[in-house]
């Protein structure tokens, strides 16, 4: 297994990367990113893809708007040889911590996958739980394409997941936030106490929670 960790000036322009691997005879080159990894509520979502196709627009999808995010979610659906999402809910985060369920979010999506993938492109990350060959580059969705496009995935599976969440406990406004640490988010908590989708092993949610904030 080779293991790469670059800065962004390693990587030059949008798929250069791809096409450089391309040319070395990786067909299938998934790209893989999350969503909600700092998240004080919510699970942690995994989003894998191998595509071919160039599609404009393609960046980190924190730098999209929602509604270009979504159209981009439709045309990547359209496009992609495959994709899926591995989701890591709040139990098993605070079971195995962050990092670990971002790890296992890998593999279920990987594994998910209709294409064994020849190599993986991940932001930042190494998954020693998978034998295929991968490359790591820091803010790797901002600059590789395919890790753009599964942070797109990722990200519209989460929100919608969290807009899901909202219209069952309205009380912490998920919709606008989506579960991170907003001001609005922290004095939600306070006034109503934790959720069952509330990260108990992560601050400030863990000190609250020992303070009698109880689950509701």
């Amino acid at each position: 297994m080779t293991e790469l960790i670059g800065n962004i000036s390693d990587i030059g322009m949008l798929s250069e990367l791809e096409f450089s691997l391309k040319k070395q005879g990786y067909n299938y080159i998934c790209g893989i990113d999350e969503a909600g990894r700092g998240a004080l509520a919510g699970p942690v979502v995994v989003g894998s893809v191998i595509i071919n196709e160039k599609i404009d627009g393609i960046t980190d999808s924190k730098k999209i708007r929602p509604k270009k995010r979504e159209l981009l979610f439709k045309e990547i659906q359209k496009q992609a040889l495959t994709y899926s999402v591995g989701i890591i809910y709040p139990n098993v985060i605070d079971k195995i911590n962050i990092l670990n369920a971002t790890k296992k979010g890998v593999v279920k999506s990987v594994e998910l996958l209709k294409q064994k993938p020849d190599i993986l492109v991940l932001d930042a990350l190494k998954v020693k739980e998978i034998n295929i060959e991968q490359l790591s580059f820091i803010k790797g969705d901002l600059y590789i394409y395919s890790i753009g496009a599964a942070s797109i995935i990722a990200k519209v599976i989460r929100d919608r997941i969290m807009r899901y969440y909202d219209k069952i406990y309205p009380q912490y406004g998920f919709a606008s936030h989506k579960g991170y640490g907003t001001k609005l988010h922290i004095r939600m908590i306070r006034e109503n106490g934790i959720s069952p989708i509330h990260r108990k092993s992560f601050e400030p949610i863990y000190s609250l929670n020992k303070g009698d904030l109880f689950e509701r």
